[in-house]
């Protein structure tokens, strides 16, 4: 799924402070954001394995809440919301397509890695690949709420959010196709800033 899917999943996770404690919602918010993309950090480094820990995320964000319920403050909120956005994000990698160049082929036999079993987990290709129709529909239906339950920046971040979507959306396939008649194009350092997936597949 694309970063701003999950990040508007975290958003709206973040946004259940309003029923709940309505004076931390900014911060849990601006958490859910923050938890969201976090895991995609590491795709230029071991892409869902890094940064991405479906079982772990979950059991530091059980023991955050916790925290968080005891003694309920902007930080210890923030803190839960971001694991649990974190946590969200790797799971539902597992719901996404594999880890592939062309992930629309249904090739890939990995989708995020179980660390807490040491193995890869299968893409269930719910949503065949990032960018894809279903993947926009997702994106659209998670930040319906939150742009309907927010105002002023929180707002403006989802309709971004939204519309950055709809045009890696209408560019996804392309960028492939682009990226293939570049790649084997670039100078031999420059190869090492691409992931290793790129270097394997393109570069003989």
């Amino acid at each position: 799924m694309m970063v701003t899917t999950h990040a508007l999943a975290g958003m709206l996770l973040g946004s259940v402070a309003l029923f709940v404690a309505p004076e931390f919602a900014p911060m849990a918010v601006l958490a859910g954001l923050a938890g969201g993309a976090f895991p995609d950090l590491d795709l230029y480094a071991g892409h869902r394995k890094t940064l991405h820990f479906p079982v772990y995320y979950s059991a530091a964000a059980l023991v955050a809440v916790g925290v968080a319920a005891l003694t309920p403050g902007a930080w210890s909120v923030g803190v839960a919301v971001f694991l649990l956005a974190a946590a969200l994000h790797s799971a539902s990698d597992a719901l996404g397509g594999g880890l592939e160049l062309k992930p629309w082929l249904g090739e890939s036999d990995r989708a995020v890695y179980d660390h807490f079993r040491g193995r890869w987990v299968a893409p269930r290709r719910w949503v065949r690949y990032d960018g894809a129709p279903e993947d926009l529909a997702l994106a659209l239906v998670l930040a319906a709420p939150a742009a309907a339950l927010h105002d002023g920046p929180v707002q403006t971040i989802v309709v971004a959010a939204v519309a950055v979507s709809g045009v890696y959306a209408l560019v996804r396939k392309r960028l492939v196709y682009v990226t293939e008649w570049l790649v084997p194009r670039l100078p031999d350092p420059a190869l090492d800033y691409l992931p290793d997936r790129f270097v394997s597949d393109f570069v003989r």
